[in-house]
């Protein structure tokens, strides 16, 4: 193995990525699966999980498992912990990406779409990632800390709703949720981080990004004049998840071709 294969290797780790069915936790199940890690991949969409897992079993040296999964109630939470459980005796990886999105204009916004959405963005997240805590307290060492990173979003970082207003509330929370448990889990050998991203090709954003004409108005409004592609995924998950992220926690890591530093502020350009 060379120097640089090994900095990035995650062969041999054992991942749980929830809503991996599609977008993003697809995404980086794929790359870690090309990568050499097992992969275990939940969603509500049980059927789509396991008929994925069969597809990423082709393409190389990791394997993949899918099955249902279900963070947006208390039992449901316990129910995917126990089936994780039942799975391995150990994790390396847990990649929170299961995530719901509700849009609607400010006067009629509802009031069931607050506690829906933050149910799977939040409170599911954390409950599910303290019933994991043994499994990757079991993988984490010294000089190999288990991993976790939760899916925040440029709008948990900049204040833009687009109408999505409890999304862009839940995606703060996980943010700064995130670097909470940054602290509290680094002495038992856990990292934590969240990816930021901007917007990428995926069911959530599908109104948005579905066909390449969308997908290019879209881009058109991001600094680097682009949406996301699987490789930044890929990238940035094995970074974070390798020897190479190791000492990297309480990080949110921007994925939005420079949205986050975006604005149409001048305060004294062109006064004369």
């Amino acid at each position: 193995m060379s120097y640089l294969e090994d900095l990035f290797s995650v062969a041999g780790k054992t991942a749980l990525i929830t809503g991996a069915a599609s977008g993003i936790g697809l995404m980086a199940a794929e790359a870690l699966i090309k990568a050499g890690a097992s992969v275990l991949i939940a969603s509500r969409r049980g059927a789509e999980c396991e008929k994925i897992a069969a597809e990423l079993n082709a393409l190389g040296s990791g394997r993949a498992d899918g099955f249902a999964g279900d963070v947006s109630s208390e039992a449901g939470v316990a129910a995917l912990a126990g089936e994780v459980k039942a799975r391995t005796g150990r994790l390396d990886i847990l990649i929170n990406n299961a995530g719901l999105s509700w849009g609607e204009p400010l006067d009629t916004f509802p009031y069931k779409a607050w506690s829906r959405v933050l149910d799977v963005n939040v409170t599911g997240l954390f409950h599910l990632t303290r019933d994991l805590l043994p499994l990757l307290e079991a993988a984490g060492t010294h000089e190999d800390p288990a991993r976790i990173i939760n899916l925040g979003s440029v709008m948990g970082t900049q204040p833009i709703a687009d109408g999505a207003y409890s999304y862009t509330a839940s995606k703060a929370a996980v943010h700064h949720l995130t670097k909470t448990l940054a602290g509290e889990l680094a002495g038992r050998h856990i990292t934590v981080n969240a990816f930021a991203p901007g917007p990428f090709q995926s069911r959530m954003t599908a109104f948005a990004t579905g066909t390449e004409e969308k997908a290019a108005k879209v881009g058109s409004r991001v600094p680097l004049g682009r949406i996301g592609r699987p490789d930044d995924i890929a990238g940035a998950t094995l970074y974070l998840c390798s020897r190479a992220g190791r000492y990297v926690t309480g990080a949110i890591l921007p994925l939005d071709g420079g949205q986050s530093v975006q604005h149409g502020m001048s305060l004294f350009k062109d006064l004369d």
